[in-house]
């Protein structure tokens, strides 16, 4: 909707001569019907729009006395009529409009008075041309511009973008002045992905000093943080096998299913510390692992359950509710299973008995 178009790609070609831009805008549009993943290639109609050409003779319009100006207003009322009154009904205002249907005459039937009091034939000075132009011309940044666009499936659109730059760069040689951008839902992801690679890391470091700070330990902070790549698997594995990208929606179940392993982590990691004031090691990491089974299931359980209508959804809006739901649940799968398994594990081997003295 930025962009004034629906399409997942939006080529928009910038320059200066319509027929330059319409001519180059369908060859494009016949890459993009080749590049491996497009669908519903369309680009808007510029040209086929009928016009009546009004040519004007300079000459005979001399010889008569008569002036552009004045053979205009007499065509501008046949054609939308010109305002000569209006009509006041109490607070009401309505214009009085003067409309002839001279267009519908032969030109021939319809005459103007010279400046010597002759009538002249408006087929002597005026010739009607019939031509065919632009339905519109559209501006952006103070150029014209004509757009491409397209849907992707099968592929995704940074790969796309990526096929579909390179196939027009190699078979069009642009003249100077005009430029092709990309826009459309990959210039969204573009932009988002951008913010992400800056908050994402940001938020990671600030988890870790609060760990540090609940914890006060190196250790057990990283080992929790085990338990990030561990749920990432999982997501990754089930966009593969549902055949889903990473997307805008796909990088924000990333960030909701990190918060959800790590609170699994600090769960258990709490409950071990809390053992190990009076257990040994090994104990603890049995008897902990045990008792933190049902919360740990708990967790992931509601926030899974919570997300399952999206995982089936149909309806407008699924194409945003699907990626999101397939990699929370698929991530909280791996991250649950690997966590009660390899936590205690890492617990055992890392933390120290004489840690709880």
């Amino acid at each position: 909707m930025l962009t004034g178009s629906r399409g997942d790609v939006v080529i928009k070609l910038f320059g200066e001569e319509i027929e330059v831009l319409n001519e180059l805008g369908i060859r494009i549009k016949e890459i993009a019907e080749k590049t491996q993943g497009s669908q519903d290639v369309y680009m808007r109609q510029n040209e086929g729009a009928a016009y009546q050409e009004l040519r004007f003779n300079d000459e005979k319009l001399g010889n008569y006395g008569l002036n552009k100006s004045d053979v205009a207003h007499l065509l501008k009322a046949s054609v939308s009529g010109v305002e000569i009154g209006t009509i006041y009904q109490g607070m009401k205002q309505f214009p009085i409009v003067a409309k002839g249907d001279y267009l519908r005459k032969n030109l021939d039937e319809i005459y103007l008075v010279s400046a010597t009091g002759e009538a002249v034939a408006l087929s002597e000075v005026v010739e009607i041309v019939r031509s065919s132009g632009p339905v519109e011309i559209k501006h952006e940044k103070a150029k014209r511009f004509v757009s491409i666009q397209t849907n992707v499936r099968g592929i995704d659109l940074v790969t796309f973008v990526d096929h579909l730059k390179e196939n027009i760069e190699r078979e069009i040689k642009f003249p100077a002045g005009y430029l092709v951008t990309y826009g459309g839902e990959f210039k969204n992801q573009q932009a988002t992905m951008k913010r992400l690679s800056i908050v994402v890391p940001i938020a990671l470091v600030l988890i870790f000093m609060i760990l540090y700070m609940t914890f006060k330990s190196v250790t057990q902070s990283i080992i929790i943080f085990t338990t990030i790549p561990l749920a990432m698997m999982g997501g990754i594995f089930g966009l593969y096998v549902t055949e889903n990208y990473l997307s805008v929606p796909a990088s924000v179940g990333f960030i909701a299913l990190l918060g959800i392993a790590v609170l699994n982590g600090v769960v258990m990691i709490s409950y071990f510390n809390e053992l190990a004031q009076t257990l040994p090691i090994k104990e603890v990491v049995v008897e902990g692992a045990k008792r933190r089974l049902r919360p740990v299931l708990m967790t992931a359980a509601i926030a899974s359950l919570a997300l399952v209508p999206m995982l089936f959804a149909t309806g407008p809006g699924s194409e945003i509710q699907k990626p999101l739901a397939i990699v929370v649940i698929f991530g909280l799968v791996s991250s649950t299973a690997l966590t009660l398994l390899l936590l205690p594990m890492l617990y055992k081997r890392f933390v120290k008995e004489r840690q709880y003295e």
